[in-house]
């Protein structure tokens, strides 16, 4: 291979000129010949036996050239990225063969998008609001209470009717205007009366109802429903078959030592109240390199190729796809259930490869200003720790994972912790007013439509 040039005709890319000689596209030729002979039957030869003279003598003597060439290309242009220094961001394009035959060799040119080079206005000093972590007393007697509710037994009631707070097993079925309506039917649902699971009033409606009672519940649905009963007046038929209520756990020294290294109720409080503060602060800590991190990508500057950003959401969309199948589920039943397609999902993406890509490439820049060390011990334990987590030993990790990958991944954290140890916290701005809070969407049941929108939030937490 001989790399004849490569210049950058257009902002990021590259139209290279590559050379091979005569010889190696002879052997090219050749293995071309001895790769497709077995389908060829010639007159006279045996299938798969015929000479490549007469091949070609009968079909041209470029017969096996486009193969030839579909063999060299892709060593030939890989060879070229080496020797010229070129970081590709996608598949080579508009290949033109100037030369090709067996006199004169092989001669052709491609264009190919590059990486671009970025600038950074800033990536030191960043700063970002970060709040003080805090605990309330209320945030302790809440999870105390989550604690005693784990600790709870059920306990079934056929001796007085339904009590605000009991857990209901009942029938139900809907109707506006004397027709039932679509999901407004269930048999042997659970119901916590007081959850606010059910749009108003129809919780309350069952207090006060005994086991086996067949009743009518009358309820109007909520403006801000959906169209089809926004509004509406409804009738729900109700048939109550169980009672239920958490008997729940004394809060007492006893109940402190079974939930761990307590001895008594002080040292639960204040052991929760650690935890706590440690939860809390790990995510005001992330929340704070994330706003981090987004300032910086905020400060790249340069032309990025719409491809990377096309590249990296697809990718997105393929990891995604890959960890609903481990769950059992192809990424096409998925979004099909999520009400979307792979085209919108795929687009949905976007924004997020945006950032993902200003942030690599901000990152590789700060590696190469700022040159991290990356030592053999560091390397060593990068290696140990991916073998644990995997479950292999780690001369077999060394197998697969080049020693290069691992050093280059570890110079990216280093410069991501230049960025993230020089940022600067300040304190949130008080808010004059309260914020409201966001108001709460009433179902008569648990609608497919917020079914989806809750499937779909845990789908973008696992991103």
């Amino acid at each position: 291979m001989s790399l004849v040039s490569a210049n950058k005709t257009e902002t990021n890319t590259c139209t290279i000129e590559i050379s091979v000689s005569a010889e190696d596209f002879k052997e090219a030729v050749q293995r071309a010949y001895l790769k497709n002979r077995k389908s060829i039957q010639i007159p006279g030869f045996r299938k798969g036996k015929a000479p490549k003279a007469m091949i070609e003598r009968l079909y041209g003597e470029n017969f096996f050239y486009e193969d030839a060439l579909e063999d060299l290309f892709p060593g030939e242009i890989e060879a070229a990225y080496k020797e010229a220094d070129i970081h590709p961001v996608d598949q080579p394009s508009d290949l033109d063969v100037k030369t090709m035959n067996t006199t004169e060799g092989l001669n052709f040119t491609v264009k190919v998008t590059v990486k671009p080079e970025i600038t950074l206005k800033q990536y030191k000093g960043l700063e970002a609001e970060k709040a003080e972590a805090v605990i309330t007393p209320e945030e302790i007697d809440a999870e105390i209470k989550r604690m005693l509710d784990r600790g709870s037994r059920l306990v079934d009631v056929d001796d007085r009717p339904v009590q605000n707070g009991d857990i209901t097993v009942i029938d139900f079925e809907g109707f506006v205007d004397g027709t039932a309506f679509d999901g407004g039917k269930a048999e042997k649902y659970s119901l916590t009366i007081g959850d606010g699971q059910f749009i108003p009033g129809f919780e309350d409606q069952i207090i006060g109802h005994s086991i086996g009672d067949d009743f009518d519940i009358n309820v109007t649905f909520p403006e801000d429903y959906s169209e089809e009963l926004a509004g509406k007046e409804a009738v729900f038929k109700i048939k109550l078959h169980e009672i239920k209520f958490k008997e729940m756990p004394e809060l007492d020294d006893e109940f402190a030592k079974d939930q761990g290294e307590y001895d008594t109720v002080d040292e639960l409080k204040k052991g929760v109240e650690a935890d706590l503060l440690a939860h809390k602060q790990s995510h005001i800590d992330s929340d704070f390199e994330n706003d981090i991190i987004a300032k910086l990508c905020e400060n790249v500057e340069g032309e990025i190729p719409e491809v990377m950003f096309d590249n990296k959401a697809h990718q997105l969309v393929e990891d995604f796809g890959r960890r609903v199948s481990s769950q059992g589920i192809d990424l096409e039943t998925y979004l099909g259930y999520m009400g979307t397609n792979l085209e919108d999902f795929t687009a949905s993406m976007r924004t997020r490869a945006e950032g993902d890509v200003k942030y690599e490439l901000a990152i590789e820049k700060i590696a190469e200003l700022e040159k991290p060390e990356v030592t053999e011990e560091d390397i060593e334990k990068e290696y140990a720790d991916t073998a644990e987590s995997v479950g292999l030993d780690v001369e077999k990790v060394k197998e697969i994972v080049a020693k290069d990958y691992v050093e280059e991944q570890i110079k990216m954290r280093k410069a991501s912790r230049i960025v993230i140890d020089s940022a600067v916290a300040v304190a949130p701005e008080k808010e004059d007013k309260p914020a409201k809070k966001a108001a709460k969407k009433p179902a008569a049941k648990k609608t497919d439509e917020a079914k989806e929108e809750a499937a779909s939030d845990e789908a973008k937490a696992e991103e």
